[in-house]
């Protein structure tokens, strides 16, 4: 499959999607002993879904994010919080480094198309990030730009604002259908790509095409194997 369309833009989600997103792993060293094994996956799986409300409401720090919803889930389990361990998890996100792949894959769609970061990351973390991925990107936005977090419409609007192009000329990549590809959906965005990397469900009926090697990106965006 090869999409027909010469996109003014390649957008992508950033964590998750191209960063190795190791918050599970950040929490579980913070945490320490304070987070006992018999609970650890399902703690986490509630941290997860307090992140994305966070997300949902106006826009707050990251820091705020992380440190709410990880707050919310010891609540939850009768576990103790600490007002450092925000800091201490926010701390670890600039560590993390590309999927294997990312960055040859990124610099082969560089010489064709305008890329474009859309993250949920703040300003200060975003380039330190951006530098990891070691890849040319043409315009970097950021939920501390936008004034909100996806899966918000917001978030998306003001990208197309921003770019200049109606939703039929970008191609979005994410590994995120519940963060990226629903509100693309609804927003008109119909060249989606699904880079599945396993931590979430496929839904198909959203319109996308579904790769599980960022390598297959260049070519189904029309560029010959090297």
């Amino acid at each position: 499959m090869v999409f027909d369309v010469n996109p003014k833009f390649v957008t992508f989600d950033m964590n998750g999607t191209l960063i190795q997103f190791r918050i599970n792993d950040a929490i579980r060293q913070v945490l320490g002993d304070r987070l006992p094994a018999e609970v650890a996956a399902e703690f986490l799986q509630a941290c997860k879904a307090y992140r994305i409300d966070e997300c949902m409401g106006e826009w707050k720090s990251f820091e705020q994010i992380v440190g709410r919803s990880v707050e919310r889930a010891m609540h939850r389990f009768g576990l103790q919080y600490s007002e450092g361990d925000a800091r201490a998890v926010y701390d670890h996100v600039p560590t993390w480094g590309p999927y294997p792949g990312v960055t040859e894959a990124l610099k082969r769609l560089a010489e064709a198309y305008p890329l474009v970061i859309v993250t949920n990351s703040d300003d200060a973390h975003a380039s330190r990030l951006v530098e990891n991925l070691q890849a040319p990107f043409d315009v970097v936005i950021t939920a501390e730009q936008m004034g909100v977090y996806k899966p918000r419409l917001r978030a998306f609007e003001y990208m197309l604002d921003k770019l200049g192009v109606a939703p039929d000329e970008i191609v979005h990549v994410s590994a995120s259908p519940m963060y990226d590809l629903r509100p693309a959906a609804v927003m008109g965005i119909e060249h989606k790509v699904y880079v599945d990397r396993g931590f979430e469900n496929d839904e198909s009926w959203l319109g996308y095409e579904r790769i599980t090697d960022i390598a297959d990106l260049p070519v189904l965006l029309g560029l010959p194997r090297p």
